[in-house]
């Protein structure tokens, strides 16, 4: 396949899923096989949510609009420019995909496509309806994919290299299994936020964005947040209040009783605003509807500390406190090149 008939069918599969970023859906005349996929697509985004009770419409819609706005020419040329993709390796990749908030595997399928190989994809049960339409959606754009990839749900055999994504536990399972080959494995991170008290309600109130979306599910999410000894949150939860509709959510809000109630039955300290909860905690990852909060004195030995974590961390948001950390709400709109745990899939791909 040339690369940029590859580029020009994940382009069409960003200007459809772009149709499905906000209410009403209306369709874009210039979209291909929408008369196919449109009514397809809006069947599946109602019934989501019952098979996946997190993927509400908005979290849905969100995701939609991340990668309509990602899978673009500038982007897709962007991102590309860096790796030799002249030859095709027509290597079998097997996925292993995660499904904690929408599409989060689809970029491993994007770069095992882009690259020349064949993806030989085990779907999360959290996520096995979305990823295969929009698979179909991308094969009748482009025909030559059909036989660049295999959904199973049995035990993967006869690959070449393995991508896989999990937690700290299932990371030990797919190192015993995989280890002889050439592998990603990827295990639990979570975000965090440095805090110096001069941040504006904008900066806040998009941190809660970080925060939130996916109710928090995301390896992305912020989790924890250092803070300055003696900070003063009452800011911080006056703009954490503008995300006080969460509680409507029976499945976060049992989350929140929950957490709530095991912090107070184990005395600890907690500061509560009646849907969300923020802990004093050496920990990276909190559970749903819960920040943690660590103090610190010395900035630089902060830069040490996370330093130290890196392999916990998925990516850091400040004010340019800190080396390479993102923009306050920005933490879920991830370009091509921002990679999970900071390995180069691409390089690993090309490599092979």
């Amino acid at each position: 396949m040339i690369l940029e008939d590859k580029k020009k069918a994940f382009i069409q599969l960003g200007l459809f899923l772009g149709q499905f970023s906000a209410q009403p859906y209306q369709q874009n005349k210039t979209v291909l096989f929408n008369g196919v996929f449109f009514e397809r697509m809006q069947s599946l985004i109602n019934q989501l949510h019952e098979s996946n009770s997190w993927f509400k419409r908005p979290q849905l819609e969100f995701a939609f609009k991340s990668w309509s706005n990602a899978l673009t020419q500038d982007n897709l040329d962007k991102w590309l420019k860096f790796y030799d993709l002249s030859n095709e390796k027509l290597k079998t990749i097997g996925l292993i995909l995660a499904g904690n908030i929408p599409m989060v595997g689809f970029h491993d399928v994007l770069s095992v496509l882009i690259s020349g190989n064949k993806a030989l994809i085990k779907l999360s049960s959290n996520d096995e309806l979305l990823i295969p339409l929009i698979l179909d959606y991308l094969v009748t754009i482009e025909p030559e994919f059909k036989n660049r990839y295999k959904i199973t749900k049995e035990k993967l055999e006869n690959f070449d290299a393995v991508i896989a994504t999990g937690s700290d536990n299932t990371a030990r399972y797919f190192d015993y299994y995989f280890g002889k080959y050439p592998n990603i494995i990827r295990k639990n991170r979570n975000s965090v936020a440095i805090l110096n008290g001069n941040e504006s309600k904008e900066d806040l109130f998009a941190l809660g964005e970080d925060i939130f979306r996916y109710y928090g599910l995301g390896c992305r999410n912020v989790s924890k947040l250092f803070v300055p000894k003696g900070y003063n949150f009452d800011a911080f939860f006056e703009s954490m209040f503008a995300f006080k509709d969460l509680i409507n959510d029976e499945k976060y809000t049992n989350n929140y009783d929950y957490n709530k109630a095991v912090y107070l039955m184990s005395n600890f300290n907690i500061l509560d605003n009646g849907f969300f909860t923020i802990k004093e905690d050496t920990s990276y990852a909190s559970p749903i509807s819960s920040v943690f909060y660590e103090y610190y004195e010395d900035l630089d030995a902060l830069k040490s500390k996370i330093n130290l974590d890196n392999e916990k961390i998925q990516c850091v948001v400040s004010n340019r406190l800190i080396e390479n950390s993102v923009s306050f709400g920005s933490t879920q709109n991830p370009a091509l090149w921002d990679y999970a745990d900071d390995v180069d899939t691409m390089k690993f791909l090309v490599s092979l």
